[in-house]
């Protein structure tokens, strides 16, 4: 459960990315070192900034100039992608569409999932089927973001692998089952300048990303370095900003991981607020478990937290689709 914590902590994994696939992983002292850190994190904040994870700058930070390059587009040019059910709720919403906790988020966003195919998951994933709409401008935006989210893929996995550790369980407790062919969602999301939020044409409101939780198990935010906009609530209800770290990606624990840790991490709040004049971007990728993975508490939390579950399982994909029927308006 979050405590109140007065700012983010801050972990290098590279120790733990060196040895990520080594069976005996656990017994290496840089690991245990980062395990721990990853303990205390998730234990007090449910939020935590990563460094020393792998994936070049240069494609962390040309993600960021793609999306601001289609964001800089025209409306009518976004609106060759727009999100639908009919394409599986892929693709560009524009400022307001979506919806959170009733209340229209002051964002625009272009919506991935992994792909669904005809039949895939019968009923359960029908709501989801169908490719993702990339745009064709900027050039390379779809292969570019593909790499990215093979990457994001990996290294979520292998910081899963840490905090399996950090519960007391195997290396690949989130595997199989669970998570070994995990399920994604992608968000490139821009969130408009407060002068222009506050012009005539938008929705009366200055919240760019109501107070929500996430789904899954890890979310991996890759945002502009030069706007402090996400906010994180402590357990004294304080809003504790996650001011941008270059070189990092912020870290949080969704609703799937409180449920396998049976509360021992909490899915932490959080919004954003983009009090600047400039338009920031935020690229935001969430390792899911596999769409139809019945996910409830590891045996071993269930000890670690008083013998008794509290919660019930709870099928990801179901959950998903529930979230995505309610917080979009198409």
């Amino acid at each position: 459960m979050a405590t109140d914590f007065k700012s983010i902590p801050l972990i290098d994994i590279s120790a733990l990315l060196e040895k990520s696939d080594d069976p005996n992983m656990a017994q290496d002292q840089g690991v245990a070192q980062v395990v721990r850190q990853l303990d205390q994190a998730c234990r007090e904040a449910g939020f935590f900034y990563v460094k020393g994870h792998g994936i070049p700058d240069s494609l962390v930070k040309e993600i960021r100039s793609l999306s601001h390059k289609f964001f800089d587009l025209p409306y009518e040019e976004k609106l060759k992608i727009k999100l639908s059910a009919a394409s599986g709720y892929r693709g560009y919403q524009r400022v307001g569409e979506n919806i959170t906790k009733g209340i229209p988020d002051m964002h625009e966003a272009i919506d991935c999932y992994r792909e669904v195919k005809p039949g895939m998951y019968g009923a359960l994933g029908e709501a989801m089927e169908g490719p993702n709409e990339w745009p064709h401008d900027p050039r390379n935006f779809k292969k570019l973001m593909e790499e990215y989210i093979e990457l994001c893929t990996d290294l979520s996995r292998k910081i899963m692998r840490g905090i399996a550790l950090a519960l007391g369980g195997s290396m690949d407790a989130f595997e199989g089952n669970r998570a070994g062919d995990p399920f994604w969602v992608l968000r490139i999301i821009g969130y408009p300048g407060a002068s222009v939020v506050h012009c005539q044409e938008m929705p009366e409101n200055d919240v760019g990303c109501g107070a929500h939780t996430d789904y899954g198990l890890l979310t991996l935010v890759n945002q502009d370095d030069d706007i402090t906009a996400l906010q994180v609530r402590n357990c004294n209800g304080e809003w504790i900003s996650a001011v941008p770290v270059p070189g990092t990606f912020v870290c949080n624990i969704g609703d799937m991981l409180k449920i396998l840790t049976n509360g021992l991490y909490e899915s932490t709040l959080h919004r954003v607020i983009n009090s600047s004049p400039k338009y920031r971007v935020c690229v935001a990728y969430f390792y899911e478990p596999n769409f139809d993975a019945t996910i409830e508490p590891l045996d071993v939390c269930v000890k670690r937290t008083g013998g008794t579950r509290k919660y019930e399982g709870a099928v990801y994909g179901k959950h998903l689709v529930s979230k995505v029927l309610t917080n979009f308006v198409v």
